[in-house]
């Protein structure tokens, strides 16, 4: 499936694909951390049908309800057809120095060249968390990189 990132200037961006019906669905990430599920007319796919307005707590739900569960499943599965990239869930323990505090923070891709891809808090999982996201203890952290990276990366959730 194609999705088409369009920027909108001053605003964020917009990314999209057409349905099998031909119509556009897709998301606005407006630059400041608003979030806007979008639908566009089936005419004019320049044209936005309907709108609905998310929270982040809103926008994780509907990830949950369409399929996000399957995200560690499918990462685990890509993996292996790439030599020297793994997948793995790190936990946030309750007294971790990052329980509480945000993802970026964690300065982890800096750090240790390893991408954080979802966090998994209550069953729920929370995929491509932002910068802002904040971990909290009992956390599972979905990250893909290197062994070394990897193991880093639980160092430093684990440590500091």
């Amino acid at each position: 499936m194609d999705v088409t990132v369009t920027p909108l200037p001053g605003l964020g961006t917009r990314q999209d694909f057409t349905t099998r019906s031909g119509h556009r669905v897709g998301v606005i990430t407006y630059r400041d951390g608003r979030l806007q599920l979008i639908v566009s007319d089936h005419e004019d796919p320049d044209k936005v049908a309907t709108s609905v307005d998310l929270t982040t707590e809103e926008t994780s739900t509907l990830a949950n309800l369409l399929g996000a569960p399957h995200l560690v499943a499918r990462l685990t599965e890509q993996q292996r057809e790439v030599t020297g990239i793994t997948t793995r869930q790190l936990p946030v323990a309750p007294g971790s120095p990052y329980a509480d505090r945000t993802l970026g923070e964690t300065e982890m891709r800096t750090r240790t060249s390893v991408s954080i891809v979802a966090v998994v808090r209550d069953g729920t999982v929370h995929p491509s968390p932002r910068p802002d996201f904040r971990f909290a203890g009992g956390d599972l952290v979905v990250v893909v990189g290197t062994a070394d990276g990897l193991r880093a990366a639980g160092e430093i959730l684990e440590r500091g």
